[in-house]
């Protein structure tokens, strides 16, 4: 953590001795990103729903104490003016409450769905540092290979215009060079505005100046998911997938909430038990008062009507317990598409940095060979840029498909409800400084 913290102090993207891999950068976001603090109070607030539910089958306790003036007048006593005092303690123990007993079990669920959540938001932390993190390094390669193909361009306009003044080559080279150069200098600019972008979006996730990050290796190499199967990939977002188990539990809820309606036309049993204590002062002839009562006893109550309210309540309880069985059923279908997703994109992500990484080999040999040619006159400079736009395009979607690939095979674990942390470690063992 101290050499985050040094890194941000710093608070250079290319000034650093050091830079931070995506291990730290997750870390860091844990600490500062908005969204995963709110959902770290959302969750704390969840888990008040387990005592609130359990509140309602404990016994209710209640003390009360009055004191008054008291002013009388009748045409039989005449006018009478006396103090009074009084206290009371009453006690409320629930024995039935169909209500209360649902309660109490929306509250254990409603807890286990804070914890879910909390669970869910800090996997998408995870994926989110990541697509950041990889963002970042993409707009990095796009400046890179934009400078460097300005650079290339600049040289060859350079030439050709050599070329052109001795009169080897003709006006034609020199104004592709030109057009080649301008539009090179155009995606230069358009690439530093995209990073600038892109490590804003960092920034906001880490709330701090984004560091110096750590880059892929140029030997590091994609793993298959493990297990290498889809279905199986498939089966565990059913089972495991914390957006089901969300989806689950608030049907569970809905369920519940149905049965608490219904509640309401049950019969209520208490037990209940009181003390009370009330002093009157002398009243004329008559001396003090002073009256102690304990009551002891067993409460019924049977609603009979309420004016439909109730039977609307248990109707409504109803159709929402349908709606939350039709959500279930609409994540868990999102759930085996995204897994399915994103195990292709895992898969079809290899097969894509392998062929590129045969198609920048071929390129840097085609650019090799055009400028030779050139050198021999069997090639012109049109040939050559040509060749230096396919290498710079091959390169760059070289890196593309290694990120995105990377950030698939996340998607494929927060899918499956099983993103960790070590996942994210694992990345971090294809980077360097």
């Amino acid at each position: 953590m101290l050499r985050i913290g040094m890194l941000l102090a710093l608070g250079l993207a290319g000034g650093v001795a050091g830079a931070a891999n995506l291990g730290e950068v997750y870390r860091l976001a844990k600490q500062n990103d908005a969204v995963f603090a709110s959902a770290q109070e959302a969750y704390k607030a969840g888990l008040e729903r387990l005592p609130q539910g359990r509140a309602a089958l404990l016994p209710t306790i209640s003390l009360n104490a009055n004191t008054r003036q008291n002013d009388s007048d009748s045409n039989l006593g005449g006018s009478k003016s006396y103090q009074s005092q009084g206290y009371g303690l009453a006690l409320t123990q629930p024995l039935f409450r169909m209500q209360n007993l649902e309660t109490y079990e929306q509250g254990k669920l409603q807890a286990l769905l804070a914890e879910q959540q909390f669970k869910l938001a800090e996997q998408q932390l995870a994926l989110r540092a990541a697509q950041a993190y990889f963002d970042v390094l993409q707009a990095e390669d796009e400046l890179a290979a934009a400078q460097a193909e300005k650079q290339a361009y600049a040289e060859q306009l350079a030439q050709a215009k050599r070329s052109f003044e001795v009169g080897t080559a003709t006006i034609v080279d020199a104004h592709n060079a030109q057009a080649a150069h301008d539009v090179a200098y155009a995606r230069e600019l358009k690439a530093q505005n995209d990073l600038e972008v892109k490590r804003r979006a960092l920034e906001r996730l880490l709330g701090a100046p984004a560091p110096k990050l750590a880059r892929l290796g140029e030997q590091a190499k994609v793993a298959r998911p493990e297990p290498d199967e889809m279905e199986a990939w498939v089966k565990q977002a059913e089972a495991n997938g914390l957006s089901v188990a969300q989806a689950q539990t608030a049907w569970e809820i809905a369920r519940r909430e149905a049965d608490k309606q219904r509640g309401g036309h049950y019969p209520t049993l208490d037990l209940a038990a009181s003390y009370s204590d009330s002093r009157n002062a002398s009243v004329g002839t008559v001396t003090g008062v002073d009256v102690k009562t304990t009551v002891l006893g067993l409460e019924l109550s049977l609603p009979l009507y309420q004016g439909g309210a109730t039977s609307s309540k248990v109707r409504e309880a109803l159709a929402n317990q349908e709606k939350a069985r039709h959500d279930l059923d609409n994540v868990r279908r999102q759930a085996v598409l995204d897994a399915r997703q994103a195990y292709l994109g895992v898969i079809s992500g290899k097969a894509q940095i392998a062929a590129l990484e045969q198609a920048v080999l071929s390129s840097q040999a085609q650019l090799d060979s055009s400028q030779l040619g050139l050198e021999v006159g069997v090639r012109t400079r049109v040939d050559v840029l040509n060749a230096q736009q396919q290498l710079y395009a091959n390169k760059r979607q070289l890196a593309v498909a290694r990120y995105q690939t990377l950030v698939a095979g996340l998607q494929l674990k927060l899918a499956a409800g099983g993103l960790q942390e070590a996942d994210v470690q694992a990345i971090d063992g294809l980077l360097k400084d």
